[in-house]
């Protein structure tokens, strides 16, 4: 059954708020094992144990900076030793940096790609072997971007970052075959969170426009009906590839973006 995610246990980056808590309690209206990985562990502990009382499911926190190899391997080791198997990595954790290029500070440059790409690489690899050792398959998905395969003014390291991950998943694709794991991108357009609604202020200052043109040209401009991706769609399409059974979805981006971008 595709969706079936059952007993499964999946670990999601930057779940404490945003996109990735959202997948969490997709998850775990489904009956699957979540563990919140999250820089603060007091708050993915608070959401894990929301989400237990809630679904009436198992949960587990783990802190993790994913720019850390120890903290991510540790808590990739912590999540194998509580369950005794990991079926899913999600790769959700990311940050936005808005600046033109020539006035774009390298050390801001560096922590952002370090965020998207490196994490996404720490995590994958962790992950990896856990699935190789137990032998039995698994799914890594990356939370990606329309900003895998389009570009926009004053994010060109985000832009960088989303585009290098979706060329890793095809990576992850190629090299996980053998081991029945998957790799597959989600790329939303843009998502009313916090991080979407820290950047209206800030493109707005930086284009010279007013906010409202923000909404309605930069991030919806190129829709085709004006319409933002919701955080239940993100979820859904997460809880489609984490119970697809087969690599017959493998190394694909699936773009959720009300038609800007089709392919």
């Amino acid at each position: 059954m595709i969706g079936n995610v059952k007993d499964k246990v999946i670990i999601i980056t930057g779940a404490a708020s945003g996109i990735g808590k959202h997948m969490a309690e997709k998850f775990a209206s489904q009956n699957a094992k979540v563990v919140i990985a999250d820089l603060n562990l007091d708050q993915a502990q608070a959401i894990a144990d929301a989400i237990a009382t809630t679904y009436k499911t198992e949960t587990f926190a783990v802190k993790m900076d994913v720019t850390n190899e120890t903290e991510v391997n540790n808590g990739i080791d912590d999540t194998f030793k509580k369950f005794g198997k990991l079926d899913v990595l999600v790769s959700n954790a990311g940050i936005q940096t808005i600046s033109p290029i020539v006035d774009f500070d390298f050390g801001a440059w560096k922590r952002l790609i370090d965020i998207h790409l490196h994490g996404t690489f720490l995590t994958t690899k962790a992950s990896m072997r856990k699935m190789i050792e137990q032998k039995t398959g698994g799914s890594i998905i990356v939370t990606g971007s329309i900003h895998s395969v389009e570009a926009s003014k004053n994010k060109a390291a985000y832009v960088s970052a989303k585009h290098a991950q979706l060329g890793f998943v095809r990576a992850i694709a190629e090299e996980g075959a053998e081991h029945n794991i998957r790799a597959n991108l989600i790329g939303p357009g843009f998502v009313r969170t916090p991080l979407v609604d820290k950047q209206i202020p800030e493109q707005a200052k930086a284009l010279g426009i007013t906010e409202a043109e923000v909404v309605r040209n930069v991030m919806l401009g190129r829709t085709v009906d004006g319409e933002f991706t919701t955080l239940e769609d993100v979820a859904n399409a997460a809880l489609f590839l984490a119970g697809m059974e087969t690599n017959v979805l493998t190394g694909q981006s699936m773009l959720l973006t009300h038609g800007w971008h089709m392919q």
